[in-house]
């Protein structure tokens, strides 16, 4: 259980974290400092880098995390705080999916035609999923926390 739980964590940062810098960090800092020639190219190369490590985290936290269900006894042994991560988890796998199948897939097109119109709709799409994840990131991290305290 202890390497699971560990597993299940490190995944969780990396993924969360990571989203949590691109939105509140390095968004801002490239949208103030960067024209969209450089702008867009590195947005686009920043997520060929993450994406990554979303993809193994995301097998990582559902391997973990349903293994743990297992080992203690199934879904109707766990407490509903671990009912609820768990349906927020699967909605934040599907729109991290969405993303990566439609807008960033668009975006690596735009960027490679020079499309900066086109990039800009795209990463504002990605933009939009990626706050919504967070939240519901940040949310799944205390539920995971500290739901049984509640």
């Amino acid at each position: 259980m202890g390497i699971a739980i560990s597993l299940h964590l490190l995944a969780s940062v990396i993924w969360v974290g990571g989203l949590f810098f691109a939105f509140m960090f390095l968004r801002p800092v490239a949208a103030t400092l960067l024209e969209p020639e450089q702008r867009f190219p590195l947005w686009a190369n920043v997520f060929k880098r993450f994406f990554p490590w979303v993809w193994a985290s995301v097998v990582t936290i559902l391997i973990t995390g349903l293994g743990m269900i297992f080992m203690l006894g199934g879904m109707g042994a766990v407490g509903v705080h671990v009912h609820i991560m768990l349906l927020l988890g699967i909605f934040m796998i599907l729109l991290f999916m969405h993303v990566f199948f439609n807008p960033f897939r668009k975006l690596k097109w735009a960027v490679a035609e020079h499309d900066w119109i086109a990039s800009a709709n795209e990463l504002d799409k990605i933009r939009k999923f990626v706050r919504a994840n967070l939240i519901l990131g940040l949310i799944v991290i205390v539920i995971g926390s500290a739901g049984r305290y509640f």
